[in-house]
C-alpha cells in the first residue's frame, strides 16, 4: 500500500523517455525497452560483449591480453538510449531507474550467478569528494538492489578508492590503465572469501573491472567476477 501511494503521489518516470510510465505500475514504457539494445549471443567469454561469430571465444581486446576477473555479465549494449540513461541516474538523481536494470539484470542472469555461488556483491567505489558532490554511489545502489533480489550480501566498502581519477571516457586503454593504477584498495570485506562480483554500470575497455579484480585477488579472493548494466566498444 506504502508503494502504491508513493506512486500515486510521485509518478515513476521511464528510464529511456524520462516521462510518468504508461502504464501505471510499470518501470518502464513498453514502447522504450524497444530503444534498448540487449546483448545477443554470441558474446565473449571473459568480457560479455558481443563477437561476430559463435566460432570466437573471445573478442579482439581480450584475445590479446590476460584478465584476472573470471566473466563479466553485461545486460545492454551501450548505445544512445542506455547512455542517456546512466547520466541521468548519475547527474540528474534518477535513482528510481536502477529499479527497472537491477530487476532485468536478475531475470536474464539470476541463475548463472547463483550457480557460481557468489559470497559478495562489492560496487565499483568512487571517490569521497565524487560522492559527496553526487550524494550516492549509483554503483552502490544497484549492487544493492541485485542483492536484494538474489538474497547475496553486498559489501559497499568491499573496496575503497584511494585517489581521485580522471574521468575513463575522456582517455584511451593505456591511458585509463594508468590512471587507475593503485587507485583501488583492500576495504571491508569478510576474511577467506571466495567468490566476489563487481558491479558497475558500464563496461568499455575493462580496464576499471581488472584493477578492482587485482585489488580483490590481493586480499585473498579466490574468483573475482563482473557484472555491468552496458558495455560499450572501446573507444
Amino acid at each position: 500500500m506504502r508503494d502504491f501511494i508513493a506512486d500515486l503521489l510521485y509518478p515513476r518516470r521511464c528510464p529511456v523517455c524520462g516521462d510518468i510510465v504508461q502504464p501505471f505500475g510499470e518501470l518502464i514504457c513498453p514502447g522504450c525497452v524497444k530503444e534498448l539494445s540487449p546483448v545477443q549471443n554470441p558474446v565473449c567469454k571473459r568480457c560479455g560483449k558481443e563477437v561476430e561469430s559463435s566460432r570466437m571465444e573471445y573478442c579482439y581486446d581480450c584475445g590479446k591480453r590476460s584478465r584476472t576477473f573470471e566473466r563479466n555479465f553485461a545486460l545492454l549494449n551501450y548505445n544512445s538510449a542506455a547512455s542517456r540513461s546512466m547520466s541521468a541516474v548519475k547527474y540528474k538523481g534518477r535513482r528510481e531507474y536502477l529499479d527497472f536494470y537491477s530487476a532485468a539484470v536478475c531475470r536474464r542472469f539470476g541463475k548463472a550467478i547463483q550457480r557460481i555461488s557468489p559470497e559478495a556483491l562489492v560496487p565499483v567505489p568512487i571517490h569521497p569528494s565524487r560522492r559527496r558532490s553526487r550524494g550516492f554511489n549509483q554503483a552502490e545502489l544497484l549492487a544493492c538492489r541485485i542483492g536484494s533480489q538474489l538474497g547475496i550480501p553486498v559489501y559497499p566498502h568491499g573496496l575503497k578508492r584511494a585517489k581521485k581519477t580522471l574521468p575513463q571516457k575522456q582517455l584511451n586503454q593505456e591511458e585509463r590503465l594508468r590512471n587507475l593504477r593503485q587507485a583501488f584498495v583492500p576495504g571491508d570485506l569478510p576474511k577467506e572469501t571466495g567468490t566476489v562480483i563487481v558491479v558497475d554500470d558500464i563496461y568499455t575497455t575493462g580496464s576499471t573491472m581488472e584493477a578492482c579484480a587485482c585489488a580483490l585477488k590481493a586480499m585473498g579472493v579466490a574468483r573475482v567476477y563482473g557484472l555491468t548494466l552496458c558495455v560499450g566498444h572501446n573507444s
